[in-house]
């Protein structure tokens, strides 16, 4: 799957110029967390945050009172507070590895480049439904992980031994075990039992039941 399958497309933006206190009203009319930053031109030069604001306001010692705060606020640009240097991603690009680097980067959030022009923006709420379609969660029907030898034919033998049985594996996911000879898969499958499911494995050799429910 590649980002711009399920990226967020043409993703509401400020210019640089917004004061923060416009931002912040954009951001709670949106109900969102993230404002990429364009320039008169459309080039991305910039990302605010609720983060980043909530640096810029005053410490809680301040001898300010709310009124003052506000003000100050409505006079501060977003220019002054966004990141500049932005990490983004190609519309093309797998989703694991926005993942990657979301996650190698710690950031929740990345803009989605056609070019030099934003076309999206893909956050960890984005990949958390990936996640949650990968594993099947929202399908009912049985869950089982499985160690096999990591050998040609096993997913085969265990796939066709379901589809007999009159199962369907909606999901299947599959890793490296605690043995590296050995292949983990976790698969979701609707149509047949817990036991029918018990009974396909025994046709792969050598494959034992992680979990099963």
């Amino acid at each position: 799957m590649i980002v711009s399958r399920i990226m967020t497309r043409n993703p509401v933006f400020v210019h640089p110029d917004i004061s923060v206190t416009e931002a912040r009203s954009l951001m709670d009319k949106e109900k969102i967390g993230k404002l990429p930053v364009l320039d008169k031109n459309n080039t991305l030069v910039g990302i605010v945050t609720r983060k980043n604001m909530l640096k810029a306001g005053p410490s809680p010692a301040t001898s300010l009172d709310m009124y003052e705060i506000s003000y100050l606020l409505a006079k501060l640009k977003v220019e002054k507070i966004m990141e500049r240097n932005v990490i983004t991603v190609n519309e093309n690009e797998v989703v694991e590895e926005a993942a990657r680097i979301m996650a190698d980067k710690d950031i929740s959030c990345l803009p989605v480049m056609k070019g030099n022009l934003l076309v999206g923006i893909i956050t960890s709420k984005d990949l958390l439904g990936v996640f949650i379609n990968a594993f099947g969660a929202r399908h009912p029907g049985v869950r089982v992980t499985l160690s096999m030898k990591e050998q040609p034919g096993q997913l085969a033998k265990f796939a066709g031994a379901i589809a007999e049985k009159g199962g369907n594996i909606v999901s299947f996911l599959s890793s490296e075990g605690d043995d590296l000879s050995r292949l983990r898969i976790t698969a979701k499958i609707t149509g047949i039992d817990k036991t029918q499911v018990e009974d396909a494995s025994k046709v792969v050799p050598e494959t034992e039941i992680e979990d099963i429910r």
